[in-house]
């Protein structure tokens, strides 16, 4: 069953759909979505269980890309151009291969086709054990996390989610079922395509998540990818670099057609 995605709209032209990575909301590609809103429609969703989305039990890729085919028909949008970062990149590849007539180009941020290994287990934990009715500030919440959350960066990316409650604070994403779920999020699109439409692979300079083991399995599902690097940047390369990224982005975008080539 879908759910009825939550999402903001900004600028005139083509439609172009943003989806968020695991532990994200829309708001994580606002940096993308202003550099792109002056050629573009740019629709930035909550998926499923983020955000201000409703919750569900169940995350596989099939019923996340069905919720953003209902969130395109509740808007009229027949096609459109789609972007999405680490797990909303795998909703994109799954809607794209499951429905290429919906997409019209489809560009993947630093994931792969594929199944990963799980790497968040100790993050569900600590996010899960924060008292969080009885803090008194996001501070607080940090310097707990911080006990086994080492790297700042990933503490305040995931301290977006901490709102304000009628006592302490909420995490406003459905973390009983990202614990529930995460071996459906760790897997791979389970559509067969192929998606024939032209793609385009974004890959941070310093990240591993796509490596020349996983070429194979692209090709297959996306015959006409190409693949780019942003150098120096990790996973989140969109937020490291994101005039380079959106540079990249909206060069694909825009283009008249695109060599085809292999990932």
């Amino acid at each position: 069953m879908t759910v009825t995605l939550h999402g903001t709209s900004a600028g005139d032209g083509p439609p172009l759909i943003l989806l968020h990575g695991l532990f994200g909301a829309g708001d994580n590609l606002g940096g993308i979505r202003r550099r792109l809103q002056h050629r573009f429609q740019v629709h930035s969703l909550d998926l499923r269980n983020h955000g201000s989305s409703p919750h569900g039990d169940s995350m596989s890729y099939p019923e996340m890309a069905a919720d953003v085919v209902a969130w395109m028909d509740s808007k009229d949008i027949g096609s459109a151009c789609l972007l999405g970062h680490s797990m909303g990149g795998k909703v994109a590849m799954e809607l794209a291969l499951a429905n290429p007539g919906r997409v019209q180009r489809l560009i993947v941020a630093d994931i792969a086709p594929v199944r990963y290994e799980p790497h968040h287990e100790g993050i569900l934990e600590s996010m899960q054990a924060l008292d969080v009715q009885s803090l008194s500030s996001r501070r607080e919440a940090d310097q707990l996390l911080a006990k086994d959350i080492e790297e700042s960066r990933v503490r305040q990316f995931l301290l977006t989610n901490l709102t304000r409650a009628e006592q302490g604070f909420r995490w406003r994403l459905n973390l009983p079922a990202l614990a529930q779920c995460y071996d459906q999020v760790m897997a791979a699109p389970q559509a067969t395509g192929p998606y024939d439409g032209p793609a385009l692979f974004i890959k941070g300079g310093n990240s591993d998540y796509i490596q020349k083991a996983h070429q194979p399995a692209t090709a297959k599902l996306f015959p006409r990818a190409t693949l780019r690097m942003v150098p120096e940047t990790g996973h989140w390369l969109h937020g490291e670099k994101p005039e380079l990224f959106a540079g990249l982005c909206e060069r694909f975008l825009t283009a008249e057609s695109e060599d085809s080539g292999q990932h």
